[in-house]
């Protein structure tokens, strides 16, 4: 049994299949000839942190596929009166047929995956947001850019920026990363992904100017400075990010054709202006679109992984 918790756990041969998969569904979507391909079975959404495209994304993906979502927050179960998550696991892993779960800390997965009997998806975690770059890369190859593509990260050294880095690091594109001094990467996630780049034979750069990274990129993408349980740090954020919001005059020293990817929500006039925003906002909300489809394809590849 395959759990999804992060993309550094998969080949990129695997990520292609789920992607292929996804892209057929979503053709097939359109077409009105999709399949219910997990119908009868069942989807626990355990909600730690609230979300929009997450819980819309997972649920109605699951009801296309035939199977019954169930929305749990952690103010419906015992976790929120203090039950251990390993308990949590054993009982829900029993009931349902894959559970997918938003949270903080990234070890509450994966314990949770360590005691469940059903597979397990990360819908989120201070880490890592794989489920966003499946879609994300989805978004890529149906506007032309694959393992060939340029792409630069602007803003946090976030659990986005974590998974573009596992995302490049895996497929073999060149992942050029731009934060704030103090607000880089973490060494252990970026040491991992440069072992992944030795075999793939991805570049990774690291910059604290955005300029640097964004020349000739054929993919821009940004994402919050300020995430969910950091408002407190709102002001100081604010200063020390100066100068890394995706302007038109930044994007314009990117490649001429060059796509601007956001996972939303977006905080316009912060990490984004709102002129940019608009002018890219194809790029964003099909992206945004695909969360739904690229879903559906972890979900049915995971259950016959099973």
């Amino acid at each position: 049994m395959r759990h999804f918790l992060s993309l550094k756990d998969y080949e990129k041969s695997e990520l292609l299949e789920i992607l292929s998969a996804a892209a057929e569904m979503k053709r097939d979507l359109k077409a009105d000839k999709a399949k219910p391909k997990l119908k009868g079975k069942s989807l626990a959404m355990i909600f730690e942190k609230s979300s929009t495209r997450t819980r819309v994304s997972f649920e109605i993906g699951a009801g296309q596929l035939g199977m019954r979502p169930i929305f749990l927050s952690s103010r419906d179960i015992q976790l929120g009166r203090g039950e251990p998550m390993k308990d949590t696991a054993r009982v829900i892993g029993r009931m349902v047929d894959m559970v997918m779960i938003r949270t903080y800390a990234h070890e509450r997965l994966e314990e949770f995956a360590a005691y469940s009997s059903a597979p397990v998806i990360n819908g989120l975690s201070d880490d890592f947001h794989p489920a966003q770059l499946m879609a994300d890369y989805m978004t890529m190859q149906e506007l032309g850019y694959d393992d060939r593509a340029v792409v630069a990260w602007i803003g946090d050294g976030n659990n986005m920026a974590n998974s573009w880095m596992m995302l490049a690091s895996k497929m073999g594109f060149e992942l050029r990363v731009a934060t704030p001094k103090g607000y880089e990467i973490a060494p252990k996630w970026a040491e991992l992904a440069k072992n992944f780049a030795d075999k793939s034979g991805a570049k990774l750069y690291f910059y604290n100017d955005p300029i640097e990274a964004v020349k000739g990129a054929g993919v821009v993408a940004t994402d919050v400075w300020i995430s969910m349980g950091q408002e407190s740090e709102r002001e100081k954020r604010l200063k020390d990010f100066a100068g890394f919001s995706v302007t038109s005059e930044l994007l314009s020293l990117a490649d001429r054709k060059a796509i601007l990817l956001h996972c939303l929500p977006a905080h316009r006039g912060e990490e984004i202006t709102d002129e940019t925003f608009e002018s890219c906002a194809e790029s964003i909300f099909l992206e945004a679109e695909n969360r739904l489809h690229a879903q559906k394809g972890i979900m049915v590849w995971l259950d016959a992984a099973k």
